[in-house]
């Protein structure tokens, strides 16, 4: 049994063979899943229905199982950004820097080798797409 809030097997197995510099993606309801990332690229599909399950729900969980070292958001190329980033930024301890990047951008960083999951949500808000890159897990105290 586990201790952990995260549950899923197939997220589990792709976090527990992903290493530092590997990525995992949080993504909206109108992202596309399949050609906005590589075949070889775990999708696990949570998009049970709209609004269900939406992207904090999954950051939350995230923050909780496996240490972030940076944070890469979908934001426009123009004012105002929208609610979901500072909702991003609110979750995310103050410790972890968060580059914003254009929609176009933010696809050709995804596509990079180093993504090895993609999350699909329900999320309905625009832009509410998170890629997260993993950190180390420190060696312990002595």
């Amino acid at each position: 049994m586990l201790y952990g809030t995260l549950l899923h097997p197939e997220i589990l197995s792709v976090l527990a063979s992903a290493g530092h510099g590997s990525r995992v993606l949080i993504a909206d309801g109108n992202y596309p899943f399949v050609t906005g990332s590589l075949p070889k690229v775990k999708i696990v599909y949570l998009n049970l229905a709209p609004g269900i399950l939406t992207a904090t729900d999954v950051l939350k969980v995230l923050i909780a199982a496996v240490p972030i070292e940076t944070a890469h958001i979908m934001e426009p190329q123009s004012p105002p950004a929208p609610p979901i980033a500072r909702e991003f930024r609110e979750l995310l301890p103050e410790s972890i820097p968060i580059r914003s990047l254009d929609r176009f951008a933010f696809y050709e960083t995804v596509r990079s080798p180093d993504t090895a999951l993609v999350i699909a949500t329900g999320e309905q808000r625009v832009y509410a797409n998170i890629l997260l890159t993993i950190g180390v897990v420190p060696p312990p105290r002595a």
